[in-house]
């Protein structure tokens, strides 16, 4: 399914003022069952209440936002690798004025290291798409600061590439060490604990999301919508009324995910602490 050019109309309709992209942010937030487990791990982390906060692929700047609001007296730097989002979310932060402590800048992941920077970084489906996975895996641990966590939610190798290709908030790749195809299937859990340990980190937890309740959801609220709309644009009209039907299941789907222990799962939720 090619899903872009359906992500590029939704951003622009939704890009047209401040208020719309908040909306766009919120229903993002309700609608991807991995905006759930990312919601739930932010608030358990115990961070300092000044904390600085790196977005390592920023994408459309949904998480950014979502960790402004959260840590309000936080400094966050959000980096990716294409130039005219960082320029359209520096745009959006400085129209909501939160320019003065959120900020995006283009960078390259396998080089970027700012030395005890952080006290957390977070990359939500962005190392599925980059080969050399163990140098960024060194570089976040030379970036954060002793105590500090990373956070990153990454397809598993249990089909998690086909149900995470839908929602990664990259449009393009191909620089900077990106590229928008899978380089890898997903990770195994003991392959993605070792290769963080390799990198230096001393405790590492890992777990299956995206278990029986949401691969169900992602079909209801995800995969059957963006399929109708690949057949047409005139389905714009009738999804509002779809998802008044298949919302409230997918929730409880969501929920049940969030909540369950899962033995497999197509996605990974992983937290490495330097």
């Amino acid at each position: 399914m090619q899903y872009d050019p359906i992500k590029r109309t939704l951003g622009k309709l939704f890009n047209q003022t401040p208020a719309l992209r908040k909306v766009f942010y919120r229903l993002l937030d309700l609608l991807l069952l991995r905006s759930w487990h990312v919601r739930q791990e932010l608030k358990r982390l115990e961070l300092p209440a000044k904390s600085a906060i790196l977005d390592a692929g920023s994408g459309f700047g949904q998480y950014t936002y979502r960790m402004s609001r959260l840590f309000p007296k936080s400094q966050i730097l959000a980096v990716d690798v294409k130039e005219e989002q960082i320029a359209d979310c520096n745009q959006f932060f400085t129209q909501i004025q939160q320019s003065d402590r959120v900020r995006f800048a283009e960078a390259d992941l396998t080089k970027f290291e700012q030395r005890e920077a952080f006290n957390l970084i977070l990359s939500i489906d962005v190392m599925e798409h980059i080969e050399e996975d163990v140098q960024v895996f060194k570089n976040f641990h030379q970036s954060l600061k002793p105590g500090g966590v990373v956070l990153i939610s990454t397809p598993s190798d249990q089909g998690g590439s086909d149900a995470h290709e839908h929602d990664h908030d990259h449009e393009e790749g191909g620089v900077h060490g990106f590229v928008d195809e899978h380089v890898r299937d997903g990770y195994n859990i003991q392959e993605i604990e070792d290769k963080l340990k390799s990198a230096g980190f001393a405790k590492v937890e890992a777990r299956y999301s995206y278990g029986t309740p949401g691969k169900i959801s992602w079909r209801l609220s995800m995969k059957y919508p963006i399929q109708l709309l690949g057949v047409s644009k005139l389905f714009f009209i009738l999804i509002p009324f779809y998802y008044i039907l298949a919302f409230p299941i997918a929730a409880i789907l969501n929920y049940c995910d969030v909540k369950g222990s899962h033995t497999t799962g197509t996605g990974l939720i992983v937290k490495a602490f330097k």
